[in-house]
């Protein structure tokens, strides 16, 4: 766990290049990640911006392989974090112990989603997963999504009793529990933002950084921003949250990754191909995104 000071700043959810067939632009996908890594960005593979939830296993282990093996040639050595959540813990234990054979630094494990868990039922899937592997795992809570929602009780629970359980994601909205979650967890427990909106919000209260959909077209400003207030530059940072506050609001205008992916091509980092169901924005959305994207000089 030697490199978990770099779970800091930004921490880029990659968004996933796709050929005209669907399959993974490997060629793209590089050529994004040496983008994010020049810029100053850890990176995950396989989040939801990452379009996780439409690729096969398979799949899953050719953009963890492609991520590691570009990560390395870059020089630079980032944290390689490595989405392997699932509804199934059998298949969260496999993609888990897939991607730390393969070099990741770490995973993102996000709540089974669908199934419903209580407390007590995700106490024991995350430790399930926690016995499986030897390197750290980092929580991610977004009810919205999962339909369950991990209590700060329950993670302190599970950072307590599980060394490699080092950290949460919090895309759950809700400031009073992420507030509560600071108090009650131990204090090396690192927390990251979930959610571009909420960083100055997250990091004021003692958070380490984000895990960013922005910086998938705005890297050095994220980094900026984040280094901001890691070094307690609280009236700049409070700027550019205002700044970027429209652009952090309007990625969000469909259900990301489409958005942000639409962005992108707008702005020549890659296609906005998604899988289905998964679709580019409405015609009326993606010329919202462009009027923000302007404003930013971004285009």
């Amino acid at each position: 766990m030697q490199k978990l000071e770099k779970l800091q700043d930004v921490i880029t959810a990659l968004l996933t290049p796709l050929k005209e067939d669907l399959s993974i632009d490997e060629e793209k996908y590089r050529e994004f990640i040496r983008f994010q890594i020049k810029n100053g960005c850890q990176i995950l593979t396989m989040g939801t911006t990452g379009e996780s939830a439409t690729l096969s296993h398979n799949e899953h282990h050719e953009a963890i392989d492609i991520t590691v093996d570009e990560a390395k040639k870059s020089g630079k050595n980032p944290f390689i974090l490595a989405g392997t959540g699932s509804n199934s813990t059998k298949e969260a234990i496999s993609l888990s112990q897939y991607a730390e054979k393969a070099g990741a630094d770490g995973l993102l494990l996000v709540v089974p989603y669908y199934n419903k868990p209580v407390q007590h039922s995700l106490i024991d899937h995350f430790s399930a997963v926690a016995d499986s592997v030897s390197f750290p795992i980092i929580l991610y809570n977004v009810p919205s999504r999962t339909g369950s929602n991990l209590e700060p009780k329950t993670v302190n629970q599970l950072a307590r009793a599980k060394d490699n359980i080092v950290g949460m994601k919090c895309a759950s909205g809700n400031i009073d529990q992420i507030t509560k979650l600071i108090k009650m967890v131990p204090d090396d427990f690192i927390v990251l933002s979930g959610d571009d909106g909420m960083t100055f919000h997250i990091m004021a209260l003692g958070g380490k950084g984000v895990i960013s959909v922005a910086s998938n077209i705005i890297p050095d400003k994220m980094v900026k921003f984040t280094q901001m207030m890691n070094k307690g530059d609280w009236d700049a940072a409070r700027d550019m949250h205002l700044e970027l506050y429209d652009l952090f609001k309007v990625l969000f205008i469909e259900s990301n990754p489409g958005p942000v992916k639409y962005a992108a091509e707008v702005m020549g980092l890659m296609n906005k191909r998604m899988r289905l169901p998964l679709t580019p924005p409405l015609e009326e959305n993606q010329e919202e995104i462009k009027t923000v994207l302007k404003k930013l000089k971004l285009i």
